[in-house]
């Protein structure tokens, strides 16, 4: 039987080595300390209103339309998690005009759709958290999550290590969902 404390990764610093095996995510960090979760009360401060500017692979956007767009969140809870997110700086969903409101709701339903296509999730998670107290990260910018969701996908690590396990990269999911978007 190997000696616990010569097993790789279970090198104990001061004290004995606890058994368990370590899942290292340390990218979260930035996320759990706040530094990657700006507020976006003013456009010129809001990562919804600068992804817009940038490359579409370079800012995770899956698809553009006239009102709205969709892209992965930086920190997914599952793979393919995507945001859909009008172009202007509003907060709340009342604040949306008709054609936002419209298309909104549209590109919604076409993310589930190119989610399924490039994923086959057997379900999803909907929601808009309004207002930091709800859960917004980035409350002064409205964005609608669609969240794929298989069987199992959730585990002990949100709840006991603060991770997520992610079988894939951004760039990779990003690629299959808007490849997927177009198809009918």
């Amino acid at each position: 039987m190997t000696d616990e404390l010569s097993a790789p990764g279970r090198e104990a610093l001061a004290g004995e080595a606890d058994g368990f095996d370590r899942l290292w995510v340390p990218h979260r960090m930035v996320y759990v300390g706040g530094e990657a979760r700006p507020d976006g009360d003013r456009p010129e401060d809001c990562p919804f209103c600068e992804a817009p500017k940038r490359d579409d692979a370079e800012a995770l956007i899956v698809a553009r339309g006239a009102k709205v767009y969709a892209l992965l969140n930086l920190f997914p809870y599952n793979p393919g998690h995507l945001l859909v997110c009008p172009y202007r700086h509003v907060p709340e969903l009342t604040d949306l005009d008709e054609a936002e409101a419209i298309e909104l709701t549209q590109f919604t339903q076409r993310a589930v759709k190119a989610i399924r296509r490039a994923r086959a999730p057997l379900g999803f998670n909907l929601g808009m958290n309004l207002g930091r107290v709800a859960g917004a990260g980035i409350s002064a910018h409205l964005h609608q999550h669609v969240v794929p969701r298989w069987t199992g996908d959730s585990n002990f690590f949100p709840i006991v290590a603060r991770s997520r396990a992610l079988p894939e990269l951004l760039g990779a999911t990003r690629q299959a969902i808007a490849e997927a978007w177009g198809e009918p």
